[in-house]
């Protein structure tokens, strides 16, 4: 199968005048895939089709100021890069389809979109799949002195200006991009598109944005959801890498999960790296698919 077969490149609208580059395809209840930093759309392309294979309709948005979406301006409290702001592009891209009702799948900056669509549009969230992800919240209540020293990008990345000065310089070198095997392990389009992305200023400094809410406006609203006992109300799926290094922070990541979805089906880990969706996609999909067919009520 070719890159992306089937799942034809157009852009939608997503909410306050963004406009996101999308690809769709297949038949059936419908699933929408959100990527995380730095990737793109295309880091998909080996899941899609087995997810279209299996049944579903399957939407690959890049989120706002990721790849060739739109970079909106920021403001003083970063809230253009909101999640909140991210959901209601997913909410308006998926209607603008004809999907009143969807799964959302999250890896890594993506999952916290895909949560906080959970959370504020419960109607429209069939299934919500969060993958190498807990809350943000969870995540600096834990940032302890190795959280910082494994993580300090997100504290770097929220300094203002010099984390683009830093990867402005030599983007392919900051994000390893030229590293031996990297393209043949991303899949050769969508490192070229990885390497589109990263090249462009405007699409960096968004990116950077993303972090910049995350610690600011994002934190806080997921401080008001805890505050108010706000959970994730559909079928909750939770999966992370087992070589990465979430569960060696802080432990089984289901315990932490337990607190904000009230219907949480389980989960466990993919053997692979962070990149699951590239590295192991017939046993992440062997995953989600099942989940994505259970009701709402089982347990």
């Amino acid at each position: 199968m070719g890159f992306f077969d089937g799942f034809p490149e157009t852009t939608a609208d997503g909410a306050d005048g963004v406009r996101l580059r999308v690809r769709a395809g297949g038949e059936g209840p419908p699933v929408v895939l959100l990527h995380g930093h730095p990737r793109t759309h295309t880091t998909w392309h080996r899941v899609a089709p087995l997810l279209a294979a299996a049944g579903h309709t399957v939407v690959c948005p890049d989120l706002r100021g990721y790849g060739q979406s739109s970079t909106p301006p920021t403001t003083e409290d970063h809230a253009p890069y909101s999640k909140r702001a991210m959901a209601r592009d997913v909410v308006a891209l998926m209607r603008g389809l004809g999907h009143e009702r969807f799964a959302v799948v999250g890896h890594d900056r993506g999952s916290y979109v895909a949560l906080r669509t959970a959370l504020d549009h419960p109607h429209a969230v069939s299934h919500l799949a969060v993958l190498d992800c807990i809350p943000i919240v969870e995540h600096l209540d834990r940032a302890d002195a190795r959280f910082a020293t494994a993580w300090w990008h997100w504290f770097f990345f929220a300094q203002p200006d010099k984390p683009e000065r830093a990867i402005g310089a030599d983007p392919d070198a900051w994000y390893g991009a030229l590293a031996p095997g990297k393209a043949a392990q991303m899949g050769r389009e969508n490192h070229a598109d990885f390497r589109r992305a990263i090249a462009d200023p405007a699409t960096v400094h968004a990116m950077l944005e993303d972090y910049r809410a995350g610690l600011t406006v994002d934190r806080a609203a997921e401080e008001a959801d805890r505050a108010a006992g706000r959970r994730v109300t559909c079928p909750t799926l939770v999966l992370w890498s087992a070589r990465d290094d979430l569960e060696d922070l802080h432990g089984d990541p289901l315990r932490i999960w337990a607190d904000w979805a009230g219907d949480l089906r389980g989960g466990g880990r993919i053997d692979s790296g962070h990149h699951m969706a590239e590295e192991a996609p017939e046993e992440l999909v062997t995953a989600l698919v099942p989940f994505l067919a259970c009701g709402a009520t089982g347990r």
